[in-house]
């Protein structure tokens, strides 16, 4: 590091906060938190256009009332600078005010990951050259280490910022990988897909990693990715956003290529035959869904008859128990009965806290009623207070499906 770049502020702003000084970390300890740092972030970050007095007194005092707001503007920015030569920084005033705006003071230069990384990325997209274009685009996407002052989520004016940044990583990453897509680079293409889902978690950054993977011809890899994939997201949105989970299983699917296989091969690899030894098939919602939707094709013609079962464990006044940890151990008790009473040929999925979805193939209105019966019998227990309900309906082929 030279001498001009040692005096230089450097600012980190993505996945937190700091500042180091000749390559010292400025501590602000307890007060990291405070209106004297939080101006200090405003006047680092908007060095060009400055902090108005509106945006200063939003992000300092919120709803407030502030009796004098120029006079507790001006006592914040002294206990600044005051801090500021305390932490070892050069003499100087640090802010200085301009046409009623305040200003980082230019004797003191500063380099910030977040402004770098825009300009870096916006070098990018007015390169024409695609190499000098991917490049740049690569450079910008390590830049970015995570959400613009992640933990500082009570201004509104970082929200709105971290929201702006997250956009143009995205776009960074997306137009990052089609280079790298068209040129064949897949190494890149992956280690890009890897670092972006471990800086924006769960924002399907996956999809890109897989089909590098597919790319370099990694297919053992390719497949066991996949499903830890798509059990990830299951887990995190599967009770709640249950459709999201579905579109995501497709879209990330598209992606899944594998190796050429001989016909026996491929069906020895897909088929289970651990599974011939339990009896209900248990799965995930969306691929129950996807089952349901398919068993609703194939009835056109079989003509089997299809029950839907819901079973709802239920408190002792007769209620859905909603949550409790007592819940989660009667649920997963509930869940082996269910997979132990019914026929290998039903499926079986959870749907929400303590219930769980049973398609019931080529069977009868009665024969559910031994079902729900046979469940009850293994899950009830002497003294339990909780018991269970049952709704059935008969699976119909809707008109716009015929």
């Amino acid at each position: 590091m030279s001498a001009a770049e040692d005096n230089v502020l450097r600012v980190k702003t993505f996945g937190g906060f700091s500042i180091r000084y000749k390559g010292a970390e400025i501590a602000f300890g307890h007060q990291n938190e405070s209106q004297m740092v939080q101006l200090l972030q405003m006047l680092l970050h908007f060095r060009t256009q400055g902090v108005s007095r509106d945006l200063a007194k939003a992000a300092l005092f919120g709803d407030r009332d502030v009796d004098d707001v120029s006079h507790s503007i001006r006592n914040i920015i002294y206990n600044l600078r005051k801090k500021l030569r305390e932490l070892g920084l050069p003499e100087s005033q640090y802010v200085v005010k301009k046409g009623g705006i305040y200003y980082w003071a230019d004797d003191i230069e500063v380099y910030e990951d977040a402004s770098e990384f825009e300009k870096t990325f916006n070098l990018a997209m007015e390169s024409h050259d695609p190499s000098e274009q991917a490049r740049l685009l690569e450079d910008a996407c390590y830049m970015y280490a995570g959400r613009f002052l992640a933990g500082n989520e009570s201004s509104i004016w970082s929200v709105q910022e971290a929201e702006r940044y997250r956009d143009i990583f995205t776009d960074c990453v997306n137009e990052l990988a089609q280079l790298l897509r068209d040129s064949h680079q897949y190494k890149s293409m992956y280690d890009i897909g890897v670092y972006a889902t471990k800086v924006d978690p769960l924002s399907e950054w996956e999809i890109v990693t897989l089909e590098a993977l597919s790319g370099l011809g990694k297919f053992d890899k390719t497949e066991a990715f996949y499903r830890e994939t798509v059990d990830l997201y299951t887990k995190e949105y599967g009770g709640r956003t249950n459709s999201y989970v579905r579109e995501f299983v497709n879209r990330i699917g598209l992606k899944l290529v594998v190796g050429n296989e001989s016909l026996e091969e491929i069906q020895k690899k897909i088929s289970n035959e651990d599974d011939y030894e339990r009896k209900g098939y248990y799965c995930s919602l969306p691929v129950f869904q996807e089952i349901y939707r398919m068993t609703e094709r194939m009835m056109e013609r079989s003509g089997e008859k299809i029950f839907l079962m819901l079973c709802t464990i239920l408190d002792s006044k007769g209620n859905p128990m909603k949550e409790g940890p007592r819940l989660e151990e009667l649920s997963d008790r509930l869940r082996e009965t269910i997979i132990e009473s019914v026929r290998h040929t039903d499926t079986v999925t959870r749907y929400g806290k303590g219930q769980y979805l049973i398609l019931l193939i080529n069977t009868t209105y009665e024969d559910c009623s031994v079902v729900s019966n046979r469940i009850n019998s293994h899950f009830m227990r002497a003294g339990q207070r909780t018991s269970l309900s049952y709704s059935v309906n008969n699976v119909i082929v809707s008109a716009y499906n015929r």
